[in-house]
């Protein structure tokens, strides 16, 4: 299922050109972060992750006590901005909004398991099937 809001930014950063890989995917939240101050922080990006991060989140032991937590450790490590918020750790993912978490773990798997932000979708009245980037171009697209 598509957010309904949310997106990732058309421009994405890429690595040197002669590697050709993107690695950051910027992103706007559907809803939000909002910080100790109420200020609330949509724009961010994620970068690619890596082995090591795959790795190292699975012998934390906060999975080991709850398999859920693998989530909030992998966002947390491959969150590198979300608006003005210099420091992206657990406690930030742990105080999303449950619709931006969902949105998150979706950007990660299409980013890191499709290498893509695009999705099959397909008209509910007609039934046409097209493809559609999930990163809009402006914020609240999708």
């Amino acid at each position: 299922m598509l957010p309904s809001r949310g997106s990732v930014s058309a421009a994405v950063e890429a690595a040197p050109e002669s590697a050709g890989i993107l690695t950051l995917y910027p992103f706007a939240l559907p809803r939000g972060y909002v910080d100790e101050q109420g200020k609330v922080h949509r724009d961010g990006v994620m970068r690619l992750a890596t082995a090591r991060d795959e790795i190292l989140t699975q012998s934390d032991p906060r999975v080991q006590q709850n398999p859920a937590y693998l989530t909030v450790l992998l966002l947390a490590r491959t969150i590198t901005k979300l608006g003005s918020q210099q420091n992206i750790d657990t406690l930030v993912i742990e105080n999303l909004f449950a619709s931006d978490l969902a949105f998150l773990q979706d950007l990660y798997r299409r980013i890191n398991q499709e290498g893509h932000t695009e999705a099959d979708v397909a008209c509910p009245s007609c039934g046409h099937q097209f493809v559609v980037d999930i990163a809009g171009d402006a914020r609240g697209e999708s």
